[in-house]
């Protein structure tokens, strides 16, 4: 086993997680999850059952109970004297920056819920939401929550074509959108694929009024009586708002995620039970302290990350965050530096794939900038390997930043498995263990428990949890289907290979999907990467299974040098095969090891393997829309060609 990490006894004295709450969740679920209910979160009406489990899969956490996650993440921090705190400070890409107060959002968001309700838009009718990372997106999620309006925020980053099929599959009243958007410094345009989701030409579309935030000062079309600008509509709009307290279960939002085959799958999550999780992970995991603490989560809105801990968790804790717009190297690599040295941050939760980047860049970057503010860094998105997590930790945690590498997912709603700093020795890599209140096995192929270290299996959660998602949009037997069916109802199976180590921490392999049988071996493309990026030479690498006569499935790398890493052709693939033979065995010796310029990537930098897997399979390579640089593609075409 690597070296692990244990914590300071000055931090564990100040943590907000302690290790009792693991004893108090093991010894009452339901208790501990009414407490953290009451005392993370207001109810105008108290609730009088934890959790109904009887219609199982489908929950009902805080039976009875009433309130408004607006006014939770907003309005009761102005009662409470606070709203003088800031709540987010806006950074933009160009440098253009806003301060928005508890008090200033409370406002903004009492206009912006006036504003719905003159459009037309009531408790129970559903908003689409397709904006870049500004002020207005929060506002506008916050006021589709205070009138009971479920919200569906569509990444910004998504085509026509994509952003159609969510709007008709929530049956959307409303679009808010945006002119255009900055992406390296450049506007582009993003009401444009609006009004081609709405004039999809195959039925008739249920949007009755696109609201247009004017952002990048591009031209737009303009259809009247339907579109109308968030500046004419939102700002005369009256300062006060009064709220409604909704139920429990009153569905709070829609957030659609890929399924393997067939339309997206439109999760959606309540209102009592998602707040009670994401206030309560968003404390104890990230450490918050809202008086001192400057929290930044780099997600993009459009995704889960963006929902439970840049709008939810931390607005409902009354944190300070920031709210950055832009990319990590606009204009220079050093952004994402400058902007904590800039605000001050404190705790910093970002993705494994910007780590690799930021690495890739070269370890001087961040040495060029005052780090000394950050005293917690998350890691979200996919398991991080054990030399980003030390680099990490290293270079931006100034080797004593604890590192809560966490796993969940848009199902869950919030975090599932993971350190608490101030209480978990850190293992780099691992998740470790579920989160007090969170219960977890892994099973066998046959659905058996087991706790053997290193032995291959299936991640399972075996109790029901408060942010869980409700069911499918509109297609309740899919959701049974999809998530109760593997192993039988009593376990969720999370779709995620997993293994414990010799200290029974959980390791996450990736999807099975991304587990590959090699002469029936069970290899993780997740640990094979791992192995692969241990190599001085690789920044990063991607590994899929193709089909192999011999073997059932082969190994198949994409990797990409360092900077100042020479590719010495053959030379080069002959050292990385025999590297992960010696890290792993020989079984999981890549059969192709090909050198790359970059990586098919999303534009929220999930590595589209899929396409890799046409290439090493040679085959067509499929659907690249969703690419954030779609001539990535053709640069890894032409170089195996070479």
């Amino acid at each position: 086993m690597s070296q692990s990490y244990a914590p300071t006894p000055e931090f564990t004295e100040q943590a907000v997680g302690q290790a009792a709450l693991y004893d108090e969740a093991a010894a009452d679920h339901q208790g501990f999850w009414a407490r953290q209910a009451r005392e993370r979160i207001s109810w105008d009406t108290d609730f009088e059952q934890a959790l109904d489990w009887s219609q199982a899969p489908f929950a009902t956490w805080f039976a009875g109970g009433r309130l408004n996650a607006s006014v939770n993440c907003v309005d009761r921090h102005v009662d409470a004297g606070n709203g003088d705190r800031v709540a987010i400070h806006f950074e933009g890409e160009g440098g253009d920056t806003r301060t928005i107060t508890y008090a200033d959002l409370q406002k903004e968001v009492a206009k912006a819920a006036n504003a719905l309700t003159e459009l037309g838009v009531g408790h129970g009718d559903r908003v689409a939401i397709y904006l870049p990372m500004i002020p207005e997106a929060v506002i506008a999620m916050l006021a589709c929550a205070r009138l009971g309006a479920p919200h569906s925020v569509v990444f910004g980053g998504f085509s026509a074509e994509a952003l159609h099929t969510r709007i008709a599959d929530a049956d959307a009243k409303v679009v808010i959108t945006a002119d255009g958007q900055f992406r390296r410094g450049k506007p582009a345009p993003l009401k444009a694929a609006v009004d081609a989701a709405i004039d999809h030409g195959d039925d008739e579309s249920p949007v009755e009024t696109v609201l247009v935030v004017q952002r990048a000062q591009n031209d737009v079309e303009w259809v009247e009586g339907r579109d109308r600008w968030w500046h004419d509509v939102v700002d005369g709009q009256s300062e006060t708002h009064e709220a409604q307290a909704h139920d429990a279960e009153h569905p709070l939002f829609i957030l659609y995620t890929s399924g393997t085959t067939g339309k997206p799958k439109g999760i959606f999550h309540t209102t009592g039970g998602y707040l009670t999780q994401v206030a309560y992970t968003n404390a104890v995991v990230h450490d918050l302290h809202p008086e001192s603490d400057v929290y930044w989560c780099t997600a993009d809105i459009g995704w889960v990350t963006g929902h439970s801990y840049i709008v939810y968790g931390p607005l409902a804790n009354g944190a300070t965050q920031v709210l950055y717009e832009g990319t990590p190297n606009t204009p220079h690599e050093g952004r994402f530096w400058e902007i904590v040295q800039k605000y001050g941050v404190s705790i910093l939760y970002t993705a494994p794939t910007a780590i690799r980047t930021f690495m890739k860049w070269g370890d001087d970057i961040p040495a060029k900038y005052d780090l000394s503010s950050i005293r917690v860094l998350g890691s979200v998105g996919e398991p991080i390997n054990p030399e980003a997590w030390r680099w990490y930790r290293e270079h931006i945690g100034g080797g004593t930043a604890p590192i809560v590498d966490t796993w969940w997912q848009t199902e869950t709603g919030g975090i599932m498995i993971s350190p608490l700093p101030g209480v978990t020795e850190l293992e780099p890599g691992s998740a470790q263990r579920p989160i007090p209140g969170i219960s977890a096995e892994i099973l066998d192929d046959e659905g058996q428990p087991f706790t053997e270290p290193e032995k291959v299996g299936y991640l399972v959660l075996t109790k029901p949890w408060p942010a869980m998602l409700r069911g499918i949009w509109g297609d309740p037997e899919r959701y049974k289907d999809t998530y109760w069916s593997r192993f039988g109802p009593e376990y969720y199976f999370a779709g995620d290979g997993a293994k414990y180590d010799e200290a029974g921490n959980i390791w996450l392999l990736g999807r099975v999907d991304d587990v590959m049988n090699v002469s029936g071996h069970r290899l993780s493309t997740a640990e094979i990467e791992s192995a692969l990026v241990s190599h001085s030479s690789v920044a990063e690498a991607a590994v899929v299974g193709a089909a192999d006569e011999t073997t059932g499935q082969a190994v198949c790398a994409f990797v990409i040098l360092r900077e100042g890493a020479e590719d010495a052709g053959d030379e080069t693939v002959q050292e990385l095969r025999e590297h992960v033979a010696k890290e792993i065995g020989p079984i999981a010796k890549p059969r192709q090891v090909m050198v790359v310029p970059e990586l098919p990537k999303t534009r929220s930098g999930k590595i589209m393997r899929r396409l890799l897997k046409d290439v090493a399979e040679n085959r067509e390579v499929g659907d690249v829309t969703t690419l954030a640089d779609s001539s990535v593609m053709q640069l890894i075409q032409d170089g195996l060609k070479e």
